[in-house]
């Protein structure tokens, strides 16, 4: 009699158990779908990359893409790969095609990469967009302006809003298309990189003085500048001796000008320039 207790028993709680799990199983079933579904579409969308890889396609970028996208990715107007977005692209598989194909009715002209080499080459632009968001900065934007305004003489060349100088570069936007690490590195390094559009020029006339300035435009009849003093000048084609393009930069290092805070704070202030002067 106890022998078919015991079975009874175990019978019911077989059947209890078959009445209440398979309620719980999809639930179960749907979370983990989900959780795999939204990693494929992650993964899809930015893969994961070896530093190895990182490595190869800093070597290749370097070679075959920083002549026009600049080192950092920001020398294009417009594209800034330390942001992570792309127009023309929704994935790395995209990315990879853009490389290898270009982008018609573009600049972008196709490249000749097998597929891994134009991968490796994702690999490394994504990695600037990790280093953009482990950049960090202690200083304060507002001391930074002070700075800029007054200890750094900065608009005695550069611009922001209708302020300052042309001879320079236009620095309204600058934290819109500029890494902090890069913003840090052109305060304390400006002949490290000279953007082509950012070099001066030296008009050397058949007599007179040698004018140096910023190319604003040139034709077969004249050569545009603003000079060092903020003038506009138009030279005559006929009267110039030799139009030359200076390799170095007229902006002097800060690194003995500015201490570590005040390097911060300069840097915050014009991260803070997306195209409309702070208040």
């Amino acid at each position: 009699m106890w022998r078919h207790r015991r079975r009874e028993r175990a019978r019911l709680s077989r059947s209890r158990n078959l009445n209440t799990q398979p309620k719980a199983r999809p639930i179960r079933n749907l979370i983990a779908a989900s959780s795999f579904l939204l990693s494929v579409g992650y993964l899809g969308a930015q893969s994961r990359y070896t530093p190895g890889e990182v490595a190869d396609g800093h070597r290749l970028y370097l070679a075959n893409c920083a002549g026009c996208h600049g080192p950092e990715g920001d020398a294009v107007p417009g594209v800034t790969f330390a942001h992570g977005g792309f127009r023309h692209a929704s994935s790395d598989d995209d990315l990879v095609q853009i490389i290898r194909k270009g982008i018609s009715d573009t600049a972008m002209p196709p490249g000749n990469f097998s597929p891994f080499q134009a991968k490796v080459i994702v690999a490394y632009v994504r990695s600037l967009a990790e280093v953009a968001r482990a950049d960090s900065t202690n200083g304060l934007a507002s001391r930074g302006e002070v700075l800029f305004d007054g200890k750094g003489d900065c608009l005695d060349c550069h611009r922001i809003g209708n302020s300052g100088s042309r001879l320079g570069p236009d620095l309204t936007d600058i934290g819109s298309v500029r890494t902090a690490a890069g913003l840090e590195r052109s305060i304390l390094e400006p002949e490290a990189e000279v953007l082509p559009q950012n070099r001066l020029i030296r008009v050397i006339p058949k007599s007179g003085q040698p004018i140096t300035g910023r190319l604003l435009n040139q034709d077969t009849f004249s050569v545009q500048l603003i000079d060092r003093d903020n003038k506009l000048l138009s030279v005559p084609r006929s009267g110039i001796k030799e139009v030359m393009f200076l390799e170095s930069s007229i902006m002097p290092s800060y690194r003995d000008k500015f201490n570590m805070q005040e390097l911060q704070d300069m840097v915050s202030y014009l991260v803070s320039l997306k195209g409309i002067k702070p208040q």
